[in-house]
């Protein structure tokens, strides 16, 4: 069932001033965090409603999923001079699926090794383009999480700036699943120290502009944690089916 507009819109400004409220807690502006609205298993005609309620960027985890919503077509009932949505790739990406990755995305948020770095490098260079890429960190230690350990994320974001056709510009990570708000609040403070540990090592190329981290149920922490980009499917288009 495909909700009203008026529904989207109203929990839209519902996760929009949760933000605002973070941000004023910690002495933050709230322009300074992008609200990613999660897209899976959501139907286009849904995405649509959000589009139109003013959400302009939008995550998907599955480049197979993602395929079927991610087209020109998108745009046309809008018009022309309507900003395209930019799509961003947060879950795990196979080194076999980067091709049709790249067709999709704007932003990679899950890049977690070498492997999957240099395969990104060498489709990007043949398409002589650049792509914007965060690296991933698992900072809760849960082996059912994917991400680079974040004793190994120095050494990959090294390693990527030595790569000419991506630029880093974020780390990304996934609270803590537990109910603890001091766990998972040290889960974002790590990631927001790593940011300044990488900062520090004046990598070339390398400009750490955002942190992704926080979803429905912890975006608030993450934010008085230093996040400058949530993302949020539950709260904007329900539980899924």
């Amino acid at each position: 069932m495909i909700p009203r507009e008026a529904d989207i819109r109203t929990r839209i400004e519902a996760v929009r001033q949760k933000i605002a409220a973070a941000c004023e807690r910690v002495g933050r502006n709230p322009n300074e965090v992008i609200l990613v609205a999660v897209t899976k298993t959501v139907p286009i005609e849904t995405i649509k409603l959000a589009y139109v309620a003013g959400i302009r960027n939008f995550g998907e985890n599955r480049v197979q999923e993602a395929a079927t919503k991610i087209s020109p077509a998108f745009l046309r009932e809008f018009g022309s001079d309507t900003p395209a949505p930019q799509w961003h790739l947060i879950g795990h990406l196979q080194t076999n699926k980067v091709k049709k990755a790249l067709e999709l995305f704007q932003i990679i948020q899950s890049v977690d090794s070498l492997r999957l770095a240099e395969a990104l490098q060498r489709h990007v260079a043949a398409m002589q383009q650049r792509m914007e890429v965060f690296i991933e960190v698992n900072t809760s230690g849960e082996p059912s999480k994917f991400g680079v350990s974040p004793n190994q994320a120095l050494q990959l974001a090294a390693q990527l700036a030595a790569l000419p056709n991506l630029q880093l510009t974020g780390l990304m990570t996934i609270g803590a699943l537990t109910d603890n708000q001091n766990i998972i609040r040290g889960c974002f403070r790590q990631l927001r120290d790593l940011r300044a540990e990488i900062a520090a090592a004046n990598l070339p190329g390398v400009n750490l502009q955002h942190l992704s981290m926080g979803m429905t149920d912890d975006f608030e922490v993450a934010i008085e944690e230093g996040s400058t980009m949530v993302r949020v499917g539950r709260a904007i288009f329900g539980a899924r089916g």
